[in-house]
């Protein structure tokens, strides 16, 4: 008697061999046929990157040269290697500017940055769509302000003569000038960075919260769950891949810490407190023209935000995250 043979279903997916089939990739002309539109509609954004980022990325090597545009300009001014960057490590102004910096990053990462989330977490709260939509134009509106008006506005408030300083002086107490005091010129440049920045920065966190499924707080309030418990348990836990994605992109851009800013209430408070990497490059390389000087601390500072990116992409992977880019 013959042995009976089955045949096993084959399932949908795989080779009748039992291996997986590879799943097909389109080539590059199919994905170009694809996506021309999309590809057109950038190019426009790509150009300007081009023109005004990668092409002028290029003179960075004047960092490396004693440069001088008047006589050799780049192709003819002589390579000096790594002088510039040695010079920089032994210029006080320089670590100043570095100290400065970096204390005023730290401070704002912790001060300033849980700002926006608590906004939104606040503005995501209020039931009335009414209320919710004045508040909301309030705190938007001083982000469109420029620098100048918004010091001008702390130096109504704040300075020696402000509302404040006739306040504590009409109640016979001494008038305190916050806008000269180099000692709290740190919480003055926090205070005015909250005021003008936090509202808009409060946007990506409402578009975040939009996307958590109300249906996981019904159903954490029929299971007794109160209002603290049910931000803890479901908000932030939402919110999370997007606090750590801007964290990190804080933080590659936390060299940044803003050039106006400083450099209109630079000869208020002195360069002691107000000295930071932006304003090192303007007045030691533009106003004095050492050029190369100046490429040579802002390169140091590009590659300063590019290990922060990196440090905390790491990081961002170690919590389980994404993060700006994968492992692979």
């Amino acid at each position: 008697m013959g042995a009976v043979t089955t045949k096993r279903p084959v399932r949908r997916g795989a080779s009748p061999s039992g291996s997986a089939a590879a799943p097909h990739q389109p080539t590059w002309r199919a994905k170009l046929r694809r996506d021309w539109p999309l590809l057109v509609m950038n190019l426009p954004m790509l150009l300007v990157v081009l023109a005004f980022w990668w092409i002028p990325a290029l003179g960075n090597v004047i960092a490396f040269q004693d440069y001088n545009p008047y006589t050799g300009g780049i192709t003819g001014s002589p390579i000096i290697g790594f002088t510039n960057f040695a010079l920089l490590l032994q210029d006080p102004q320089f670590l100043r500017a570095v100290a400065n910096t970096l204390s005023i990053t730290a401070f704002q990462l912790v001060f300033y940055f849980p700002i926006p989330i608590m906004l939104a977490l606040l503005l995501n709260s209020i039931v009335s769509a009414r209320l919710r939509a004045f508040v909301q134009g309030v705190v938007y509106m001083p982000f469109f302000f420029s620098w100048v008006l918004v010091v001008a506005i702390f130096q109504q408030m704040f300075g020696g003569a402000g509302l404040l300083a006739q306040i504590l002086r009409e109640n016979g107490r001494d008038a305190v000038d916050w806008m000269t005091n180099s000692d709290t010129f740190i919480l003055l440049i926090t205070s005015q960075t909250i005021w003008k920045d936090a509202g808009w920065g409060a946007i990506i966190f409402l578009a975040a919260l939009s996307t958590i499924d109300p249906n996981l707080y019904e159903a954490a309030a029929v299971d007794g769950a109160r209002r603290w418990r049910r931000m803890w348990h479901i908000t932030l836990p939402g919110l999370r891949p997007v606090i750590v994605l801007l964290l990190i992109l804080r933080l590659g851009d936390a060299l940044n810490v803003g050039f106006e800013q400083f450099m209109l209430q630079r000869s208020a408070v002195g360069s002691e407190a107000s000295e930071v990497f932006d304003t090192f490059v303007y007045w030691s390389g533009l106003r004095t023209g050492d050029l190369g000087y100046g490429a040579a601390a802002g390169l140091f500072k590009g590659l300063v935000g590019l290990l922060l990116i990196v440090a905390a992409n790491r990081v961002a992977h170690a919590l389980g995250e994404r993060g700006v880019y994968s492992r692979s």
